[in-house]
């Protein structure tokens, strides 16, 4: 064992989904190594306790986990499941982690962020419940990361991670284990795959899986092709370190190739794609999306359809900037619907106490109790299986839950890489305008309320602030402004647009088209063009 001194960097503080940056500043000497130890500082005593490790495959992950395996041996862990080739996408990291109560995890992954040599790296810890760490936790390791003046490894060969075997660094145990496997059984315990199984052998039912070259691919050729015999149903499935030198985000911009697949005259019944670390998802139907924000209100009203929550569930939650569209839900149903700041980590105490059953987020996550993480290959298996349940197309379930509880239309306008000080200057401006606005008009619609959302957590009545400008306008709309914690270079302006149409005769309508007004009054009240110098949105979704 090396003790190895060293100089703290001052920009560890991890975001809403750990720390993430360049490849070339993980790269720097020290850098991944001081927030490894900070972790396990945080940890404290590591001594006999269980590490799970992985990460999504891309550039720099072989490197970051055989350094993280010497520091774990030297700081005195007894074991460690890592995944295969060094493999785990988040949700299988995060069952893993419940299924051999570890300590914890470190998922290696920046989620949907581009790959590659020149691309982003990310590093998180996950806490012994499997979910991402949450802010008392983060906090302590960016305080540790402040003042860290040496860190622990020991000088070792690297271990062999392409076979499943068991091996040893000094008296820790290394289980190289299959990364696919567990996951792949969970899913079958959850989901009616003999239905399914049964549908796509009639011919009722066919899927094409975009698996962007991430690390979904592997766990897409289990689950579909081989279990559930759905023949050519993944593209894209091989991971590669950069993705294929695409964006590995699933959404109408980045998945072309499913999009046109969908569009054609032999579109498959179900198209779905997942990013990179699988945590996310996208639902389409034939030349049909689904957003996000719908997809988390239709599961929940039919959760009680699929076998592993027949008999209902116990509540629903959002954050803050997802659609209300779940709201209306869970007033039918007689349950709670809770509203949080966005980041999965707050989830996790309500999914603990058994306050929800299901959860999600408009940025394309959803997930459920089984796991402490959005799980993008459950909810196109949830899917799947209410496909094969009601016979019907994914466009028509759509339209019968809008018929039911009103459509929500809703868009998220994403400004990227903009100037941190212009993004920081824009958002201080809104929040000194907040006062004055109630009782405006823009545009011929009033303004209700103007408020910084805050939250305090009812399971620890911890308190989150300033986690987003909310304007809510009459009758019944919203625009949201919050900057994003994922990127890794300049800032993201992110605005949130949604209108509430009960009426069945408005449904259904061009999507752009109904919220022209209500961005046209988001640049109005933000002045965003002026303070950005942005023309339109770098990507709508």
């Amino acid at each position: 064992m090396k003790v190895i001194k060293t100089a703290a960097f001052q920009d560890q503080k991890p975001g809403t989904s750990g720390l993430r940056k360049k490849v070339t500043q993980f790269q720097i000497p020290h850098y991944l190594e001081n927030f490894v130890q900070s972790i396990f500082n945080a940890i404290g005593d590591c001594q006999g306790k269980l590490l799970v490790l992985g990460g999504d495959g891309r550039y720099y992950n072989k490197n970051a986990i055989q350094t993280i395996l010497k520091m774990a041996a030297a700081n005195k862990f007894s074991r460690v499941i890592v995944g295969q080739h060094g493999l785990f996408s988040t949700p299988a990291a995060s069952h893993i982690i419940r299924k051999n109560q570890a300590e914890g995890g470190i998922i290696l992954s920046a989620s949907h962020n581009p790959g590659g040599p020149n691309g982003d790296f990310g590093i998180k810890y996950n806490t012994s419940n499997g979910g991402p760490a949450p802010e008392i936790v983060t906090e302590a390791i960016y305080e540790i990361s402040q003042n860290i003046n040496e860190y622990c490894i020991v000088d070792t060969e690297n271990i062999d991670l392409s076979q499943i075997a068991t091996s040893k660094i000094g008296e820790m145990t290394i289980n190289v284990i299959d990364s696919v496997q567990d996951y792949a059984d969970l899913m079958q315990h959850i989901f009616d795959f003999s239905l399914i199984k049964s549908s796509v052998k009639s011919g009722a039912l066919n899927l094409c899986f975009d698996a962007m070259h991430a690390i979904t691919g592997p766990y897409a050729y289990e689950i579909f092709e081989n279990r559930l015999g759905m023949t050519n149903a993944v593209i894209n499935g091989i991971p590669l370190e950069d993705f294929g030198g695409g964006h590995p985000d699933p959404n109408l911009s980045h998945a072309e190739q499913l999009l046109q697949t969908m569009k054609s005259i032999n579109a498959p019944d179900l198209g779905a794609a997942s990013d990179g670390d699988g945590d996310r998802n996208m639902i389409l139907g034939r030349n049909f999306f689904v957003t996000p924000s719908d997809s988390l209100a239709i599961i929940a009203a039919n959760a009680h359809l699929m076998r592993e929550y027949r008999q209902g569930i116990c509540g629903i939650a959002r954050s803050m900037p997802t659609s209300r569209a779940a709201d209306k839900v869970a007033e039918r149903m007689g349950i709670e619907c809770f509203e949080t700041p966005t980041g999965w980590k707050f989830f996790g105490n309500l999914l603990d106490a058994n306050k929800i059953t299901i959860c999600g987020e408009e940025s394309f996550g959803t997930g459920s109790d089984h796991i402490r993480e959005k799980d993008g290959i459950w909810a196109v298996l949830f899917w799947l299986n209410l496909l094969a349940i009601k016979k019907q197309s994914v466009e028509d379930i759509v339209n019968q839950h809008w018929k039911t509880y009103g459509q929500h239309y809703y868009a998220r306008h994403d400004y990227e890489e903009i100037d941190i000080g212009k993004a920081k200057d824009l958002m201080q401006n809104l929040e000194e305008s907040l006062t004055g606005l109630p009782g405006k008009t823009f545009r011929g619609l009033e303004i209700k309320e103007a408020f910084n959302f805050s939250y305090t957590d009812p399971v620890d009545a911890s308190v989150a602030k300033n986690q987003g400008i909310v304007i809510t306008l009459k009758p019944d709309s919203r625009i949201i402004f919050r900057l994003s914690g994922t990127g890794t270079q300049g800032a993201t302006l992110r605005v949130y647009l949604e209108s509430y149409e009960p009426d069945q005769t408005k449904q259904g309508l061009n999507t752009h088209e109904v919220l022209v007004p209500l961005a046209a009054i988001a640049n109005d009240i933000a002045d965003i063009r002026q303070r950005t110098a942005r023309e339109k949105p770098s990507v709508i979704t």
